[in-house]
């Protein structure tokens, strides 16, 4: 049971990386909002030792068991000690691959790691993340062409997290910075396969989130940077920019990274017609 102060034990235990129970217990805990959990993380749990280990720790830490192992044996076993320490326990993903299999007519093979498997898609990922971050705030503007992905934003619009989060999804994404009185690559206008996007936020908290960030790099006052007028003529100047050559604008004010991202992919989805 949790406890008035709403924090219980959460065990991630995977005999692959954790990446996907991970992922999918943090979008379970965000429904959640008044609990917090104290995550215990175990990954590569391969062999009986290690997961006596896991087991001694539940054991001193009750708790949520989530896992992802497709060892039979350590599944097993890992059950079975589940069981007897009377935690409650699930295979994030069984319902899911069981009703996979019932429509495929197919049996799911159990192999270990095969989420995150050397294949061409892993490759693909990789070189997103490469190109993604050598094109981070503006930097190599020679082989724009070359991206998925254009972002084109004010400062603080989460361009650089927004960039990378959709790198670790296979898009080669570059970032560019929206600066009153500096020109932007002329390249931009010549585009072909990439999408382009504008970032914008609304002027209070573009306003709010800069103070925040001076305070923490200890730089002043700020001028321009954090005077509301002047944020506000910027915003409208890059809104007016993006909007006459046509690019996607969208307002992060409200949203997540993972929301922007969302919208990026949709949009680009939309183009190239998926």
């Amino acid at each position: 049971m949790v406890g008035e102060d709403k924090i219980f034990h959460l065990h991630l235990v995977s005999d692959s990386t954790g990446e996907t129970v991970d992922g999918i217990a943090r979008a379970c805990i965000a429904q959640f909002p008044d609990v917090r959990a104290h995550e215990h993380v175990w990954s590569l749990i391969r062999t009986d030792a290690q997961l006596a280990r896991v087991l001694a720790d539940i054991e001193r830490n009750p708790g949520i068991v989530l896992y992802t192992v497709f060892d039979s044996n350590i599944r097993r076993k890992l059950e079975e000690g589940c069981r007897r320490l009377q935690v409650p326990h699930s295979h994030v993903l069984d319902n899911t691959i069981t009703m996979m299999a019932g429509y495929l007519g197919q049996q799911s093979h159990g192999r270990t790691g095969a989420l995150h498997k050397m294949d061409e898609e892993y490759f693909s990922r990789i070189e997103a993340i490469d190109y993604t971050l050598s094109h981070d705030d503006g930097q190599s503007g020679w082989d724009l062409e070359e991206a998925d992905v254009v972002i084109v934003g004010v400062s603080r619009t989460s361009k650089t997290p927004t960039s990378v989060y959709l790198a670790n999804r296979g898009i080669k994404t570059a970032n560019i910075p929206f600066v009153p009185g500096c020109p932007l690559p002329p390249e931009l206008d010549q585009l072909k396969n990439p999408i382009v996007v504008g970032l914008i936020k609304d002027v209070d908290q573009l306003v709010s989130i800069r103070k925040n960030r001076l305070r923490q790099i200890e730089r002043g006052e700020g001028g321009d940077y954090v005077d509301p007028v002047a944020v506000r003529d910027e915003v409208h100047q890059a809104r007016r920019y993006f909007t006459e050559r046509g690019w996607k604008i969208i307002n992060v004010t409200r949203r997540s990274i993972e929301e922007t991202a969302a919208i990026i992919l949709s949009t680009m989805y939309d183009r190239r017609g998926h």
